[in-house]
């Protein structure tokens, strides 16, 4: 008989990365005491420039008060992973999920990352691949188009992927993107061959696919994401 998996899909839209951030954790603790079951969080976020845990700031090409002036804000977090943009027109996916409930290791999990992305690609006849052990991610050439950064707690996740669908390009400029020199970067937009739908549709593609990847049954749809209230509860 095939296990039942379920996972609960907050559908969140344009969110500051600091308040996602924050979400993050909470949900991390509250599924680390099973209060909430496997939840993958679909959002995007305004302009916002991420470093890693390595702390790879030489791979800024311009001071941080300069970011500002573009309207980006610039955090450093405990993913792994480098300097990395994220911005409107990419679709983001924050699994909080217990890889000891899906018996998958943490390479395999990365691995089902990038098969995620790569599925979503080939909806649009995009062949995309991953960049293997020293270019995590997926890349269609030599161009990235989406971008893996992840961190395990006890066997469960947070953080996770970005997927461009059509950022502005312009501001993978100020940066190193992922602290690889020699390659560029790609959107869905620039390299499909037909008329894409809206971000909310690829969005549930993506989610779908990550669905799929790692044998997820059923999905509980949460539009406008649960309601964390001040005393800790989820509603």
């Amino acid at each position: 008989m095939k296990l039942q998996r379920s996972l609960d899909v907050w559908k969140m839209g344009v969110v500051n990365y600091l308040d996602a951030l924050k979400l993050q954790e909470k949900l991390l603790l509250y599924r680390k005491t099973d209060r909430i079951p496997d939840t993958l969080l679909s959002l995007q976020h305004p302009p916002t420039y991420t470093v890693g845990k390595r702390r790879t700031d030489h791979n800024l090409l311009v001071p941080e008060a300069e970011l500002k002036t573009v309207g980006a804000e610039l955090h450093f977090t405990q993913r792994g992973g480098d300097v990395t943009f994220h911005g409107p027109h990419q679709a983001i996916l924050y699994p909080i999920i217990s890889l000891r409930g899906i018996k998958c290791g943490a390479r395999k999990y990365v691995e089902g990352l990038e098969s995620t992305m790569i599925e979503l690609a080939s909806i649009y006849g995009v062949r995309a691949h991953a960049g293997g052990k020293d270019h995590t991610g997926v890349w269609v050439g030599d161009r990235k188009i989406g971008a893996i950064g992840v961190k395990i707690t006890s066997g469960i996740t947070s953080h996770g992927l970005a997927f461009n669908i059509d950022p502005d390009m312009n501001f993978y400029k100020n940066i190193v993107p992922c602290g690889i020199a020699d390659k560029g970067v790609t959107s869905l937009k620039m390299e499909a061959s037909m008329e894409l739908p809206g971000d909310e549709v690829i969005q549930e593609q993506l989610v779908r696919c990550f669905a799929k990847t790692f044998s997820f049954s059923s999905l509980e749809w949460k539009k406008d994401g649960l309601i964390l209230l001040d005393d800790g509860d989820v509603k």
